[in-house]
């Protein structure tokens, strides 16, 4: 049974992203949201206070990462997956990236094995590593509740092919213009339609 988050279907709220969502991949973002609930929660995989918001807060809100893919784009990286959180998200709605799920800890490891194992996304793979540790080059990388801009930045900045990006889901009211690093060029794509989230940042190397 399809569950509805708040007011509209996921795919009508996706639509209000500017994202079309195939009907495989709104089965697996509800199946997702689930796994989330239980046992994601028990797990601290999300926040208790989240149980009721999970969808508005964790899966619509990663969904945005989206827009940042290219259609020549092979690969990318989750830094810090944790949970899976934009790196699920993104591999269950653009089926042609392959997504590697960066993640050190053992029970974040676990989780996502489950998740893969339960929505069988073909295109993405658990990595249980440190991200200082990564070697392969990726065409994007993306990081949410990973560290500050500039660090997240030093971390994916030597993973990237020429030409590759980071997308950095930024707090509310950061000012991320202020701390474009030497090498790179800065995009800031706000998002209207969820009022609670920061920008999407998306720096691009040069």
């Amino acid at each position: 049974m399809k569950h509805h988050d708040g007011d509209g279907s996921l795919r009508s709220r996706a639509d209000a992203l500017a994202i079309t969502l195939a009907p495989e991949a709104e089965e697996a973002l509800l199946a997702y949201e689930r796994l989330l609930q239980d046992p994601g929660l028990d797990l601290g995989v999300v926040a208790a206070d989240d149980r009721s918001r999970i969808m508005t807060r964790h899966v619509l809100d990663s969904l945005r990462a989206v827009e940042a893919i290219r259609p020549r784009d092979i690969d990318a990286y989750d830094l810090g997956s944790g949970g899976g959180l934009p790196g699920v998200v993104v591999a269950a709605v653009v089926p042609h990236l392959h997504v590697g799920l960066v993640e050190i800890r053992r029970r974040r490891v676990a989780f996502l094995e489950l998740v893969l194992e339960r929505l069988g996304l073909p295109n993405a793979t658990v990595i249980q590593s440190r991200i200082e540790d990564l070697a392969d080059p990726v065409d994007v990388c993306f990081a949410r509740a990973l560290a500050p801009l500039p660090e997240s930045w030093s971390l994916a900045r030597g993973l990237l092919r020429p030409a590759g990006r980071l997308v950095y889901f930024a707090g509310k009211g950061i000012e991320p213009a202020l701390a474009v690093p030497e090498g790179a060029r800065l995009e800031v794509r706000g998002s209207p339609v969820l009022e609670s989230t920061g920008p999407l940042v998306i720096m691009t190397l040069q």
